[in-house]
């Protein structure tokens, strides 16, 4: 016997159906919430399976987000074999019958019977500082998403109240320019405290700088004042929300730069870190990123699949005697990957930086290819590159 149980995972439930063998369902499929008392109806579950064959059942789910996290952890609490399969394949798998149902029983139903289909390998735990630095790096991805927006909301009302402000401080998103404009969002507000009070000001927010320097964007923001075009705000609502985007930036910035701290302390402790770093063109958040979404190198017996993983190899299509000569990559797998690695590949080209990915991407636009193919063709160069520096534990320059 090989048994097997299928686990349809949604939101706070899960549907389940076992297999005892290859063709032979055992019973009818049923609902387990992910409660401590529903999860614990599962376990004599699996041990009823397992004391009637005399084996323990492999457990089969999709990957799906983080609503299978609460079964995840009971099974490896209970040293269950597990496999995660992509939802790709599953769908895939669905697609083969004649009859189109959409229903968790069946979704189940067909997960057991794909895995007496495929080889299918037990999915193998990431470590815990991968997952964490995983959970991390998305949060950072995340966060920063939410700050760009901020900030093009933050300049949309600034050209409304303020907009000569915009070239007083070098970086108008410095603590000390955010803390200037919070106190002086207006030119009357400017105007009426004089350039004295302010440099005083901006002294106090800045005591790293000079007093000449706090001197010297004083009167910026004087300069500035009088320049604006806008010496009285007709509508107050447009400083409510300056106000509110400016401690919205601020906010962002520390969440942001407590994130950092957390990703490189951690990122610090894995060896793969440092491995990745040495490709040139890589920097820490992107070895960060790049070595917590591909996870366990291990899971990976070619550099193919890594490829794959990534989503930039490239799709096929033929049918007859028609071959498709315009074939674009698959996007499948990870984007943050695909992303970090896209990034990686600009950074280590640019300025030759990383001289023999920038000799690479030379060729092939000598070669003619235009310059997306180009980058793709480079990023799977990379790819490889990485496959084979985690693989042997080695640093790029024991490569080269």
């Amino acid at each position: 016997m090989n048994p097997v149980v299928g686990l349809d995972v949604s939101s706070g439930e899960s549907e389940i159906q076992a297999f005892l063998d290859k063709g032979k369902p055992y019973g009818k499929s049923f609902k387990v919430l992910h409660t401590n008392e529903s999860l614990e109806v599962l376990f004599h579950f699996l041990k009823k399976i397992e004391n009637g064959s005399g084996l323990k059942p492999t457990v089969i789910l999709e990957a799906t987000g983080h609503y299978h996290t609460p079964v995840i952890q009971f099974l490896e609490e209970h040293n269950y074999l597990y496999i995660m399969v992509n939802p790709l394949l599953s769908y895939q798998a669905k697609k083969s019958s004649l009859r189109k149902v959409k229903t968790d029983a069946v979704d189940a139903y067909c997960l057991c019977e794909l895995f007496y289909k495929e080889e299918l390998e037990p999915y193998k735990k990431r470590g815990t500082q991968l997952l964490n630095l995983r959970n991390l790096t998305r949060q950072h991805e995340t966060l920063t998403g939410l700050y760009v927006q901020a900030k093009l909301q933050f300049n949309s009302i600034l050209e409304q109240v303020f907009p000569e402000y915009k070239g007083v401080f070098g970086d108008m998103y410095s603590k000390v320019s955010l803390n200037t404009l919070l106190e002086y969002s207006t030119s009357e507000s400017v105007l009426r405290v004089g350039e004295s009070k302010l440099a005083d000001k901006i002294a106090s927010l800045c005591t790293s700088r000079s007093e000449r320097w706090a001197s010297e964007r004083a009167k910026k923001l004087m300069d500035a004042a009088q320049r604006n075009p806008f010496k009285s705000t007709l509508y107050h609502s447009h400083l409510i929300s300056l106000e509110m985007y400016i401690q919205m930036l601020l906010q962002y910035q520390e969440h942001l730069a407590k994130l950092d701290e957390r990703i490189d302390a951690l990122a610090g402790e894995i060896e793969e870190y440092k491995i990745i770093q040495s490709i040139p063109g890589i920097g820490e958040k992107i070895a960060a990123t790049i070595i917590s979404e591909i996870g366990e190198i291990e899971r990976f017996n070619h550099p193919k699949k890594l490829v794959a993983f990534s989503g930039i190899d490239p799709s096929v299509h033929s049918s007859g005697k028609f071959t498709a000569t315009i074939n674009r990559i698959t996007k499948r797998g990870s984007s943050r990957l695909r992303h970090a690695l896209y990034m990686a590949v600009l950074c280590g080209i640019r300025g030759s930086r990383n001289k023999k990915l920038k000799a690479f991407y030379d060729k092939k636009r000598e070669e003619g290819k235009p310059f997306k193919v180009a980058m793709i063709a480079c990023t799977n160069k990379l790819v490889h590159w990485i496959f084979a520096l985690l693989k042997s534990k080695e640093t790029f320059l024991d490569l080269a």
